[in-house]
């Protein structure tokens, strides 16, 4: 069957905003509709010139789409994917489209694990590029670099993040197992996405399967000090490579944070040492740094262009991006959301604002943060910072009363510990309380995986007011 018309349901997810850019550059009509139609990435369609329709309606498929691509997000109640289903129309997921349309014969660089994948393969989409190599690529946040998180090259590469979440209300398994990477970087395993992962042991299992099917040719980039893949990696039939503390293959030393940068060698088993220099502060970052410098030295680039690059990567929207400062107030905006992102970023930027105070603003929005699995985890991740404001998750209805986090009781549990802490049930009020008590010096730590009200811009707006 011949397909020139592609209908997206959920086009506005991380994942599949990109794939339709992709798409429509490719050459396809590409149409996708979604019920939170939000700037940026909705403008981000429209611009491509992608008609996007505003809510699920059956009547968006009148016009006889080819091939419709079906979000995870997208439930078998879902009125277009009824009429899907009723009208045989074909249909595939958002892995089983990329690699159909866009994979095709490329080799795969997968980034998966619980922290850290949109930054590693950002990373490693630079250093290919700079390296002559022109790939493609497909990540789930903006790559300052490019402007962009997606990229179509004629390089043989194509970096994208693995998800272990679940593919499809048609395919209850993880995105990851969709692929045949030609690298495999896994970055870390914690107990994450409580809405579809009954524990620990559970998301363990489904790494150990993803594991055992790699090709025994591929390479597996993995972690040394890491307890949880520790366990299971010994189920992988494939090459194997480590990296981290001095044990591993490519490990580091002299690290060190300077004004705005860190610095550090990384030094190889085989050749000595390289030197970084980067804006990417924090340990956690280290990591993703080395674990891109595996994959760069399997793939035969040069040292020298890996210290060279990193000094030119600009990193990644909403992940420690400083959005303004009014005042000598800083207002910085971060992804984290679960407990051990919450400490690293912390940790990270508290040596740069020693002349006044780290105050973390966080709001549980996920599915698994707004859940009580982590209630007594969170305020441990909250030690480094002066002070603390949490506020009422806003769609907490959608979890069931007896499995939620207490947002009121975190704050108290953080106050507990020595950290100045507050409970609020509005984003204004915060906004308020920041106007009135921040002072020069100052960062203001938003932390969401979601808009939280567009509070950067407020609390931005509000601190210029004199």
């Amino acid at each position: 069957m011949t397909v020139r018309k592609i209908h997206l349901i959920a086009a506005c997810g991380t994942g599949m905003g990109p794939l339709a850019c992709m798409l429509k550059d490719k050459g396809y009509e590409v149409t996708g509709s979604d019920q939170n139609v939000y700037p940026p990435m909705s403008d981000f369609l429209r611009e491509k010139g992608i008609c996007l329709f505003e809510g699920y309606n059956r009547r968006n498929l009148d016009y006889g789409p080819d091939l419709v691509i079906v979000g995870n997000a997208v439930g078998r109640d879902n009125c277009e994917a009824v009429r899907v289903m009723e009208e045989s129309v074909p249909y595939l997921s958002m892995p089983r489209a990329i690699l159909r349309f866009v994979v095709q014969n490329r080799k795969v660089i997968l980034v998966c694990g619980t922290h850290g994948k949109t930054t590693t393969a950002s990373i490693i989409a630079w250093l290919l590029h700079e390296a002559g190599m022109d790939p493609s690529f497909l990540i789930g946040g903006i790559v300052k670099n490019f402007d962009s998180s997606y990229r179509l090259g004629d390089g043989e590469y194509f970096v994208i993040e693995g998800d272990e979440y679940d593919t499809a209300f048609f395919d209850k398994g993880p995105k990851f197992m969709h692929y045949d990477p030609f690298i495999t970087i896994v970055t870390g395993i914690e107990f994450d996405h409580a809405d579809i992962f009954a524990d620990l042991d559970h998301v363990k299992h489904v790494f150990q399967e993803f594991f055992r099917n790699l090709s025994p040719q591929s390479l597996l980039v993995a972690p040394v000090s890491d307890p949880n893949i520790n366990l299971i990696i010994g189920t992988a039939r494939c090459r194997l490579k480590t990296f981290g503390h001095k044990e591993a293959e490519v490990s580091y030393d002299q690290y060190q944070t300077g004004s705005g940068t860190a610095g550090f060698q990384i030094a190889w088993r085989d050749h000595g040492k390289t030197g970084i220099e980067t804006s990417l502060i924090g340990m956690h970052n280290m990591n993703n740094i080395l674990a891109a410098a595996c994959t760069l030295e399997e793939i035969g680039i040069p040292a020298e262009t890996l210290g060279k690059s990193m000094k030119t990567f600009s990193g990644i929207k909403r992940r420690q991006e400083v959005r303004g400062v009014k005042n000598g107030i800083t207002v910085m905006d971060d992804f984290a959301h679960h407990p051990t992102a919450v400490r690293e970023t912390v940790n990270a930027v508290k040596p740069f604002y020693k002349k006044g105070r780290v105050i973390a603003i966080f709001e549980p929005r996920t599915n698994t943060s707004m859940r009580k699995i982590f209630q007594e985890q969170y305020p441990r991740a909250f030690l480094n910072a002066d002070m603390v404001c949490i506020k009422e998750p806003s769609a907490i209805e959608k979890i069931p009363e007896e499995e939620r986090v207490c947002a009121k009781k975190m704050a108290g549990a953080v106050s507990r510990l020595g950290v100045n802490a507050y409970y609020f049930t509005r984003t204004d009020d915060i906004v308020e309380y920041m106007k009135e008590t921040a002072r020069k010096g100052d960062l203001l730590l938003v932390m969401s995986n979601g808009g939280f009200d567009n509070i950067h811009a407020k609390l931005l707006n509000a601190l210029q007011e004199e």
